[in-house]
């Protein structure tokens, strides 16, 4: 019976029978991961718990357990689609990336063993080898705008430089007279890795936070990383000393360690629905709407998106490329011209014979993003169908834009769209 029936029961006795609050016991039910409890308050003050119903199979309970311990609370309704894909194949990158660290580790320290020289030139040699890590992670530092831009593209990268430098590491002691150049192009190429992944991570998290949870899918997705890191250098070791004792072993083994590493992080990059507009997904958004009037939500424009190469114009959204400088995109004749068709607007528009140019302002946005390439694509099909001169054809794109743009852009921001910036990376702005 619970208290406040209690309570009730009591009022309906005589006034004479009445008991003080402190004689009931106090106590209520708590239901926490598929458990209840009950706590109480006993009489000389302490609180006190019990198991009240927990008849779940141990398989459950196990399961249950590591979602807690490795998945953020509330999963799966607190996360956006496609987190648990790239988890998984995460888990497979890092057990694939920590046992083929372990096997260049290895080769590494046998190569230095091999070399003729002091031991003292040893350990400069060390030294040397990981300050050009750092070198790599100075320079990769200046690519950060398009990282932001391309995510995606850069977390595949990482992935491959880091392979290619554990690649590197892996056959030194092929060569141990030029352990320090192999070495040390190897932590080169591993520092850039380091920086990119690290860049990358918070605008891939921030694409499952559904509920404001950042931190807790970020802490979820780092310990993930530890267990499987663990389990990967676990498994290295065993390696190392059985299948991977030989130098050929070595080589065919890394071949295979690294070529599931760059499969698990494409396939983890295909499960992102990152919702910020790029040049790429404005135009997919585009492309989209034009085909079937509908605008597709970012789980549904993941897999459209072209991984390795998102600067390929797309022919269904008017072949538009972004970022090039106003001086080379348009002919200084034509700009007066496209400045009075534009009045309004922070973009122009140059359409050449392979590709239409659009030149953004220093403050556009995503919206403005939207209605440039709305124009380009409309351009493109009507000049497939009439032939009007450039100026009409331009102007009647323009006012169709305005007459959709309205409703476009609801359906695009009520999909989850972020319109209020455009990520073109590094791409040249202007002002007037």
């Amino acid at each position: 019976m619970q208290f406040l029936e209690k309570v009730k029961l009591i009022k309906k006795e005589d006034p004479v029978m009445l008991k003080s609050p402190e004689d009931f016991p106090v106590y209520w039910f708590e239901t926490s991961d598929s458990v209840s409890h009950r706590y109480q308050f006993q009489s000389d003050g302490h609180l006190s718990m019990k198991v009240v119903d927990d008849a779940r199979p141990v398989p459950q309970k196990m399961v249950e357990s590591f979602l807690n311990k490795f998945f953020p609370s509330g999963y799966p309704y607190s996360v956006n689609e496609g987190y648990l894909r790239y988890t998984q194949f995460r888990a497979l990158q890092h057990f694939s990336s920590a046992a083929l660290s372990v096997l260049s580790t290895q080769s590494l320290l046998f190569a230095a063993g091999l070399r003729p020289t002091p031991a003292q030139a040893t350990v400069v040699s060390w030294i040397l080898k990981d300050g050009m890590q750092h070198v790599g992670k100075l320079i990769c530092s200046n690519l950060g705008a398009r990282m932001d831009s391309e995510p995606k593209r850069w977390r595949i990268l990482a992935d491959v430089l880091y392979d290619l430098g554990t690649g590197l590491e892996l056959v030194s002691p092929l060569c141990p007279h030029l352990f320090l150049e192999m070495a040390g192009l190897g932590n080169f190429a591993k520092g850039m890795a380091t920086v990119a992944a690290r860049a990358t991570r918070l605008p891939i998290y921030s694409s499952f936070a559904k509920e404001g949870n950042l931190s807790d899918i970020f802490a979820k997705g780092e310990a993930i990383s530890t267990l499987f890191n663990v389990a990967g250098i676990g498994a290295g070791i065993q390696l190392a000393s059985t299948i991977c004792s030989s130098m050929e072993g070595k080589l065919v083994v890394g071949s295979i360690l690294s070529v599931v590493h760059v499969y698990s992080v494409v396939e983890q990059m295909r499960g992102v629905p990152i919702n910020t507009l790029n040049p790429q997904r404005t135009a997919l958004i585009v492309a989209n709407f034009l085909k079937t009037g509908k605008v597709p939500s970012p789980p549904d424009l993941r897999f459209q998106e072209d991984l390795m190469f998102p600067e390929r114009p797309i022919q269904d959204a008017g072949n538009v490329k972004v970022g090039r400088a106003l001086h080379k995109a348009v002919k200084p004749s034509e700009v007066q011209r496209l400045k009075q068709v534009f009045v309004e607007e922070k973009f122009l528009l140059s359409h050449g014979k392979s590709w239409t140019d659009m030149v953004l302002e220093h403050d556009a946005t995503g919206e403005d993003a939207l209605r440039g390439w709305l124009v380009a694509a409309y351009v493109k099909s009507m000049t497939k169908i009439y032939n009007d001169p450039d100026d009409i054809i331009l102007q009647d794109a323009y006012d169709k834009m305005n007459d959709v743009f309205n409703p476009f852009l609801s359906q695009v921001q009520a999909k989850g769209w972020y319109t209020d910036r455009f990520l073109d990376g590094t791409g040249t702005r202007f002002a007037w």
